[in-house]
């Protein structure tokens, strides 16, 4: 086992060589989470090698969480579906990677601007596991060599930013041993807190974007006064957590890129673009330390043709991105509506994961029965959910003229008008 605590979202890489001691077939491996981690558990995914040698792929296995009666120390659980039964006397490797989140708490929980960022992390020389454990090593990355202290269960030691546990024999099932390390992370905990992206079509050609963010630094709180001459004198000393500066990573051939705030435009932006992506490098008004806050809205304009493609029976879908555009940000409540154009009918979304979804309706101008709005609401994101996921509809194209039919409608009524009171004569004549 491997856990990468170099970022404020805690990366965990199980690699489990699996046995099936039984007498039967079987085509389930469970997980299993302690109460703890679980409530901050953002994905968990598995993968497993086919073929041998130079000819080696990985496959993706399906992991879904299950319920189980009389689950000790209220455990949870993920069961891992194997593409092929494990028969009895063989044995597989899985590869499993786990990301949490909010799991490093700030310790002292309020530093100043001169003072590094001390956190604890919590968890166990050895995996929760409801099976028995013939034998495991644990290796813990930390971002930096400035270790506080660490829990030693022998054999342990640490070497650089390296602490090793074990190898450890022979556990019994949910063998649980509790390790307390305290070191220095200076990253930034960048969290929105609420992210909606609300992503308008129009059949006229036009993909519009604009996301809302609340992002807070949830590192150790800033105590004191801020100085500004300090800070821009020596940086990586006086505000080495600081957030300085986000990095957003948006589709090919943007264009029409703002970024503002609630006093208007921000001009602390660089955009960067090529065939592949573009990038906003964006400064807020004012480095962020431990407990502040911002809000900003980004926005940008995308090429529908890019995005929009037909099925075969004439259906129409958009094919997006889900998640948040900043790297190395969690998301702890993310609302994505797509709003489809007057007169779609049947919408349905297909996001490869769960996601709450509802229908609104929104009302531009010139609407008259209002546009649908398929709405889908995650809590708990990290980057690995910027995957695509896609919204179909039924269109009819004689609906694109609706619009300019009213408004060419419109100017004749009122061209019919003026002329009908140019010729009409309301005097009174004796």
């Amino acid at each position: 086992m491997q856990i990468d605590l170099s970022s404020h979202i805690v990366k965990v890489y199980l690699t489990l060589k699996v046995e099936n001691a039984g007498s039967t077939p079987t085509s389930e491996v469970l997980l299993s989470f302690p109460p703890t981690q679980a409530d901050h558990l953002a994905t968990v995914e598995a993968l497993v090698t086919k073929g041998k040698r130079k000819k080696t792929t990985l496959v993706r296995l399906d992991v879904k969480p299950t319920e189980l009666p009389d689950a000790p120390n209220d455990a949870k659980y993920f069961t891992i579906y194997l593409a092929n039964p494990l028969k009895s006397g063989e044995s597989a490797t899985i590869e499993v990677l786990y990301l949490l989140t909010h799991s490093q708490e700030p310790f002292p929980a309020e530093i100043a601007q001169s003072e590094s960022q001390l956190v604890y992390y919590r968890d166990s020389a050895w995996i929760l596991s409801p099976y028995h454990i013939k034998q495991q090593t644990t290796f813990i990355k930390t971002p930096s060599t400035k270790v506080e202290s660490f829990t030693r269960v022998e054999p342990s030691n640490r070497a650089g930013t390296e602490i090793k546990y074990g190898p450890y024999e022979d556990h019994l099932p949910y063998s649980f041993s509790p390790i307390l390390i305290h070191f220095e992370n200076n990253s930034p905990f960048a969290v929105v807190e609420e992210l909606v992206r609300e992503v308008e079509i129009s059949h006229w050609g036009n993909l519009q974007v604009t996301e809302q963010y609340t992002l807070v630094h949830a590192g150790a709180r800033h105590k004191g006064v801020f100085s500004r001459v300090d800070y821009q004198s020596r940086p990586t000393l006086n505000g080495a957590s600081s957030l300085r500066y986000l990095l957003a990573r948006l589709p090919p051939r943007v264009h029409s890129v703002y970024y503002r705030d609630e006093i208007g435009n921000i001009s602390s932006s660089h955009l960067r673009t090529d065939s592949r992506k573009s990038e906003l490098e964006i400064e807020p008004r004012y480095p962020l330390f431990g407990g502040w806050k911002a809000t900003f809205v980004i926005g940008y304009g995308l090429p529908l043709q890019d995005f929009l493609f037909e099925t075969s029976d004439d259906r129409r879908y958009l094919n997006f991105t889900f998640g948040c555009p900043l790297l190395e940000t969690v998301v702890d409540k993310l609302t994505v509506k797509v709003v489809l154009p007057e007169g779609s009918k049947d919408p349905s979304a297909v996001v490869p994961f769960p996601v709450e979804q509802h229908l609104e309706t929104k009302y531009s101008y010139l609407d008259v029965v209002g546009r649908t709005v398929v709405v889908m609401e995650k809590k708990n994101l990290v980057p690995t959910h910027n995957s695509h996921f896609q919204v179909y509809y039924t269109f009819k194209p004689i609906f694109m003229f609706a619009e300019p039919l009213m408004l060419a409608s419109a100017f004749f009524l009122f061209f019919v008008a003026c002329v009908a009171y140019l010729h009409i004569d309301l005097s009174i004549r004796k």
